[in-house]
Formats: C-alpha cells, structure tokens, sequence
C-alpha cells in the first residue's frame, strides 16, 4: 500500500529521508527533484520525515456553546436516535443547530 499524500504534497517519505541523508546544496537538490528550495530547507532542518498536524489543538464549534455540545451529546448518547431525529427534537431547544453542525458536534 502507497503513502498518501494530500493535494499540495511535492514530496514523499522517501524523498525527504534523501533530501535529509544528502550532502548536496540546497539549489543543487532542488534542481534535482523539481521542487522549491525552500522545501529542501524545511525538511533538512526537521528531525523526521513525518508531516506535522495543522488545524487547531482543541478542536471546538463555532456555531455552538460548550454547554450546547454538552447537551447535544448527553441528548444523543441518552436516546441514541439517529442524526436527522437528533436535529429535528434539538431545534427547538436550540434554533440555530444546522445538520451540519450537529454532525461535527457528535464526530468530535
């Protein structure tokens, strides 16, 4: 099975385990795989070869309260209905749930 890589990736495991073991200059490694400099730079100065997460560190809604998402987990884990009967029995008590947030809310 191959590593996956996302969308703007331009390089791979293996690639930035030879960028890190090479002794060439930056402008020279660069010319040689096709990709920045600024690249070869950042994965010479990392310890590993493993991409770093981004996104928040605690992840948390921008539609609902804490005590919100409290209630919309306790409410769920209680009745143990399905995502759209969730909605339709927590609107009322909290207009401005959308399905969407509901579903974010639940996966966290």
């Amino acid at each position: 099975m191959g590593q996956v890589r996302h969308g703007s990736a331009t390089t791979t495991h293996a690639v930035r385990a030879a960028i890190q073991r090479s002794q060439a200059s930056l402008a020279q490694l660069s010319r040689e795989l096709g990709i920045n400099p600024k690249t070869v730079a950042k994965w010479r100065k990392r310890a590993t070869i493993e991409d770093r997460k981004t996104g928040p560190t605690e992840p948390r809604s921008t539609v609902l309260t804490e005590q919100e998402e409290a209630a919309v987990v306790a409410f769920r884990r209680h009745t143990l209905l399905p995502l759209d009967d969730c909605l339709y029995a927590l609107q009322p008590s909290i207009p401005h749930l959308t399905r969407s947030a509901l579903h974010r809310c639940l996966q966290r």
